[in-house]
């Protein structure tokens, strides 16, 4: 069966460079690639933020913008207000149009003419001019009457809703001329009426066509940064559009009508939306002025595109880092996995009890030095499995000896108890009972072989020593026990307070000539027991109690022999316990000492 082990062995061990490889993984490829995913979202979100940022800036600019042209087109729609001669021209057009010869109107057809005429270069991007006067239709000088096909326009939508305001501007949005023929490129159209001055008598109606060119220009820079930009009237209908072709007709709002609805009830607003065929970012805002909503739209994967770049580096690195840990495990398997399956067989034969393996490397290098370990541990290991031989069969001879020797204190206690008997008999009645007091302790140590006992236990063992020392010094010395209701039962360790009772009556109590005071207590701390040895002898000075305690720490031989039982009961207790328990030592000079317990609170006994 250990052969078979010992063949397979070599098997198992290949699966290192598997572990390995998978650890590689896990602590370089994985993480790269969460730190990867983690970077592409917050990426994501950043230029998420900064294209809302920037669009709400560019959408607003431009809003502003086209007010502002707007409003420049009725400014110049004003002097038709202010022109005198307009004025009076429209006036004696519109009061004898019907009953005046042709000739005789002329010079004020021409008037309205030449006015038109200015207009007509005063604006940018202006494609006609029309002023309705009466039933007639005035355009500038160089117009082209066959273009036009002037019905009764007074039944037009556009004529009435421009005489329904009385004097103030009204927009319409993208359409072909109203009475151009065959007119392709689509207008935007700005009316009112033109009273006299001082009253609300109508003179005429002015119609101001106006090419998408002007519309275009304002917004062509930001339309080149990937954004589109749709304009609609309040109504949602249709005024501009980026997406339609060049001098074609606004093509339809790309956005579903629920969005469209959002957008028309609000000033201003944002969302994601699918908007002209894809997901897009999209914003708006209400022109103060003319009151259309400018939309702007930006898709998704445009704005996103830098992370995509981001993210397709971050998985670039990943890959090459997978490639680097496929080379490590082959490299590792070569230099490292086979050198350990070799030593591994040849140690394995060792622990088979062949010690004439040949464990020797010319590597200069970690394994090298592992080969040499190995061949120093094996000799160890002969020399020690040599003495361990020797070491048994001395132990034999020694255990031998204890039990030979435990005749002694058999023997002593027997002894104590004949002298006692021996004094009673004599009449030493004291004498009789501090030897049998004596032969009690004797026994005591005989048959107690537990390392923990209780605390009752280990007071009834301090009593019997503290009577004899109350025995030897007469009415000199009290005891006294203060004891915390249920300490009782709790465990301590077997002859730790003796120890320091002796200490208290050699170097305390012993030494004053005033009466003495001996009290042990008991207390709960948290989950400590605190066990207190209290007299009222000489005590010491701050620097010999300041010697004691660094003795106290220091190893067990350092100690001299006058605290060799205190330093005992230290040492027990933090070989037991641990470093956090032990003695602390309280003493002043004329006043006494106080030794201080601290050991866990428990109530079963952890060592026996």
């Amino acid at each position: 069966m250990n052969r078979w082990r010992l063949l397979t062995q070599p098997f198992r061990l290949k699966h290192v460079n598997r572990q390995i490889f998978v650890l590689m993984i896990l602590i370089i490829t994985v993480p790269l690639l969460i730190i990867s995913v983690i970077i592409y979202f917050f990426s994501i979100q950043a230029v998420k933020n900064e294209y809302q940022s920037s669009s709400s800036l560019i959408l607003n600019n431009l809003s502003f913008n086209i007010d502002q042209y707007l409003q420049s087109i009725e400014k110049a729609t004003l002097t038709a207000q202010m022109d005198g001669g307009l004025q009076s021209a429209l006036e004696h057009w519109v009061a004898g149009a019907d009953d005046s010869p042709g000739d005789r109107l002329l010079p004020y057809s021409t008037t309205i003419e030449q006015f038109v005429s200015s207009i007509e270069m005063t604006i940018k991007n202006v494609d006609s001019v029309q002023i309705y006067a009466g039933s007639r239709v005035f355009y500038s000088a160089n117009f082209n009457r066959a273009d036009y096909d002037v019905k009764d326009f007074t039944q037009e939508d556009w004529y009435i809703q421009t005489q329904q305001s009385k004097g103030g501007i009204v927009l319409f949005g993208t359409h072909k001329p109203f009475h151009r023929v065959n007119a392709k490129a689509p207008v935007i159209s700005i009316a009112r009426v033109i009273n006299k001055v001082g009253s609300k008598q109508p003179l005429g109606v002015m119609l101001i066509d106006i090419r998408l060119d002007s519309l275009r220009e304002i917004l062509k820079l930001s339309e080149t940064s990937k954004r589109s930009f749709t304009i609609v009237d309040s109504h949602g209908g249709g005024i501009y559009n980026s997406e339609s072709a060049v001098g074609g007709e606004a093509s339809p709002i790309g956005l579903e009508a629920s969005k469209l609805e959002a957008v028309l009830a609000q000033e201003t607003g944002s969302f994601y939306a699918w908007f002209n065929g894809a997901n897009a970012y999209v914003n708006f805002v209400t022109s103060p002025y003319s009151g259309w909503k400018v939309i702007q739209s930006i898709s998704e994967k445009e704005m996103t595109k830098q992370a995509e770049v981001l993210i397709k580096i971050i998985l670039a690195l990943a890959i090459l880092s997978l490639g680097t840990a496929i080379l490590f495990m082959f490299i590792l398997s070569a230099r490292v996995t086979k050198p350990i399956i070799l030593l591994s067989r040849k140690v394995k034969m060792v622990g088979l009890g062949n010690f004439d393996v040949d464990i020797s490397s010319d590597r200069q290098d970690e394994f090298g030095v592992l080969y040499q370990g190995i061949r120093k541990m094996m000799g160890d290991l002969q020399n020690y499995i040599e003495r361990s031989s020797m070491a048994k069969a001395q132990q034999k001879v020694a255990q031998f000896g204890a039990l030979k020797s435990q005749i002694n204190p058999h023997f002593l206690a027997n002894v104590l108890e004949t002298i006692q008997m021996k004094a009673i008999l004599g009449g030493q009645r004291d004498v009789g009972e501090m030897v049998g007091i004596l032969g009690r302790l004797f026994r005591i140590h005989i048959q107690t072989g537990k390392e923990t006992v209780t605390l009752q236990e280990e007071l009834f063992h301090t009593r019997l020593y503290v009577k004899i020392q109350q025995m030897r010094f007469g009415d000199k010395i009290a005891y006294r026990e203060q004891l915390a209701e249920g300490t009782e039962g709790l465990r301590v360790l077997h002859f730790s307070l003796q120890p320091l009772i002796e200490n208290a009556f050699v170097h305390g109590l012993e030494r004053s000539s005033e009466p003495g005071l001996l009290e042990v207590a008991s207390l709960r701390d948290g989950d400590d027991l605190l066990l207190l040895v209290r007299d009222n002898g000489v005590g010491m000075d701050a620097a010999k109690l300041q010697e004691l305690r660094a003795r106290l720490a220091q190893p067990s031989d350092t100690l001299d022999e006058t605290h060799i039982g205190m330093k005992n009961v230290h040492d027990r207790i933090v070989f037991y316990f641990g470093e956090a328990y032990g003695l602390e030592i309280e003493s002043v000079l004329g006043e006494g000492t106080t030794v201080k317990i601290r050991i866990p609170a428990t109530s079963q006994s952890t060592l026996q």
